[in-house]
Formats: structure tokens, sequence, C-alpha cells
């Protein structure tokens, strides 16, 4: 368990250097993969994704199981999509998220969702508040399938929480 501040911010700092290590060394072939798809015509307008990852609590300062489902329709021929996205935290105040998604790539590989919503605890919906999600993906195709790491910061009035972990789509 990550108990100070330098902790965090260290552990914060490392894992932004690795995605963007990743995202530097894989930008060119991912552009030309990019362009070869296009002009195959394999754009993909529906996603179904999943995310899994180790999810941190600010506050509270503890490690949870998070696991995010979205559905999203991208927009032909723009960068742009929306859609549907639910979370699910396994802690012991199960912690769930409905909302929105509004998904932009601003270059191919990256794909960057925020995602206006309500989350409440356990069964008990009518104890609910507004809850905004910020995730980025950097995503690499194989078909109709993609795959990579998946970055989220997530704000409620209870807390902030922090995930690092990996997503998975299937384009249809």
């Amino acid at each position: 368990m990550i108990h100070s501040k330098s902790s965090i911010v260290k552990a914060a700092s490392l894992f932004s250097f690795l995605f963007l290590l990743l995202f530097q060394t894989t930008k060119a072939q991912e552009a030309h993969q990019h362009d070869h798809l296009h002009e195959n015509g394999h754009e993909h307008k529906h996603e179904i994704g999943i995310a899994n990852a180790p999810v941190y609590f600010v506050k509270e300062k503890v490690f949870s199981y998070g696991l995010h489902l979205h559905y999203i329709y991208n927009f032909p021929h723009t960068k742009f999509g929306i859609g549907l996205g639910y979370e699910r935290i396994f802690d012991h105040h199960q912690h769930n998220t409905l909302g929105l998604v509004a998904s932009y790539r601003p270059i191919e590989p990256l794909a960057v969702q925020l995602s206006p919503g309500i989350t409440f605890e356990g069964k008990d919906f009518k104890e609910r508040s507004f809850a905004l999600h910020l995730e980025t993906a950097y995503e690499f195709e194989f078909d109709h399938f993609h795959l990579g790491p998946v970055m989220e910061v997530a704000f409620d009035k209870e807390d902030v929480h922090i995930s690092l972990g990996i997503h998975l789509g299937i384009g249809f």
C-alpha cells in the first residue's frame, strides 16, 4: 500500500513516463497501420470495451479492483464518439457509476473519454451523487480488436480515484 504523497507522486510520474514512452515508440508504426486500415475500409462505427485496473482511492489511501464497461458509437469520418459506460469497484463501498461517454481520438491510437455520470454505493440508488471520469487509452489494433494501456482519474463527492490498467475493445 502507498502511504505518502511523495510515493503517490513518484508512482504517478512513473506511470506517466511509461505511458508516454510507449506512445512515442509506437506512434509512427500505428500511423502507418491506421492509414492502411482506412484505405481498406476497416474503420468501425461501434465499440464494446472493457478495462481492468487496480484503483487507488486518494483520500482513503487504499487500493481496490475496478472493472469498466462501455459502448461507444463512433461518428463516421470524424474523431468523435458517444456512448454509455458503467464502472464497478469491488470494495467495501460497492462503488457503481453509470454515465454518458464522450470520446475523442486526437490521433488514431489514442482515445480520450470524458464521462459525467451518477455514482451510488451497493444497490442503494437513492443515495447517489454526481461523478466525472476522465480516461485515456492507447490502443494497438488487431483487425476488429484493440488492446492497450488505460489510465483513468475519477471525481465524486466522496473521493478521487486513479487507475492504470488494460483496455480491451471490440469494434464492429
